[in-house]
């Protein structure tokens, strides 16, 4: 298979790990294979220490427009266990999105619907072009987005999250941004390059930090107040005895110490 036939690209360049849905003709849609190689890119780059932060996105006009026709037919086809194994692989995904140590960012630009939209919001960081459409339209054809709802509701608010999921109405960037379902919105003309300028600040700060502080923000959902801090303790113990920690410190009063000569 050559790399265009490939339906999702990896490439990693100067600590950035790009994966891209290679679909553009079928709008980035999502089936069997590509949600399979999206948990194969991450995989491959996730032991990579010069990796520090993943990208997703998608080739062509969208960034990915939900399952395609095939994976529905396949749906309405499928026995109870046939769908049980489908949902799950889907949920897998999530959950290593979740659990992955790195940052993974999705860059929207075009359309991210159903479950598309679901990929984005289980990355832990969105970033919008301007004219970036979002949405979760399940409902129009009777089918729930019911896995990304645990993570859609950590996003928005409830209220948010029921008309969302209720109405299968798309909204646009600025909406998304607004209602806390996007982080940054970029103007369309300059977003490759914006998202680029963005993704390079992961360079400059602690890997070791930013997996932890992923795993243990991640780690409190649904915890009491007095656990969340009590696992924060042992999150700061760990962080202060690792190497980032000690070098950081070192180099703080080296340069405290010369400030004050």
């Amino acid at each position: 298979m050559t790399e265009k036939d490939r339906s999702v690209l990896l490439t990693v360049q100067d600590g950035i790990a790009r994966v891209t849905l290679n679909r553009p003709e079928k709008r980035n849609a999502l089936n069997d294979a590509v949600v399979a190689e999206l948990k194969r890119a991450l995989l491959s780059v996730e032991a990579d220490q010069a990796v520090h932060v993943v990208v997703i996105s998608g080739a062509g006009k969208d960034f990915c427009s939900g399952a395609d026709l095939s994976a529905l037919q396949k749906i309405s086809e499928a026995s109870l266990s046939e769908n049980v194994a489908d949902a799950r692989s889907l949920m897998e995904l999530f959950l290593m999105i979740r659990r992955f140590r790195l940052p993974v960012v999705a860059a929207v630009h075009g359309k991210a619907l159903a479950g598309g939209c679901g990929l984005a919001t289980a990355c832990d960081i969105v970033l919008a072009a301007s004219s970036a459409r979002f949405g979760y339209p399940e409902v129009k054809i009777g089918f729930v987005p019911a896995m990304v709802m645990a993570i859609l509701r950590r996003n928005v608010s409830e209220k948010r999250a029921f008309e969302l999921l209720t109405l299968g109405a798309e909204i646009d960037a600025l909406e998304a941004e607004r209602i806390g379902l996007v982080n940054k919105v970029f103007s369309t003309e300059a977003f490759d390059g914006q998202v680029e300028e963005y993704l390079r600040a992961f360079g400059k700060v602690s890997l070791s930090a930013v997996a932890l502080s992923k795993q243990l923000l991640y780690q409190m959902d649904g915890m009491a107040f007095a656990d969340a801090i009590e696992s924060g303790v042992d999150v700061n113990v760990i962080a202060r005895l690792s190497e980032d920690c000690q070098k950081g410190i070192a180099r703080f009063l080296e340069n405290k110490n010369k400030n004050a000569g």
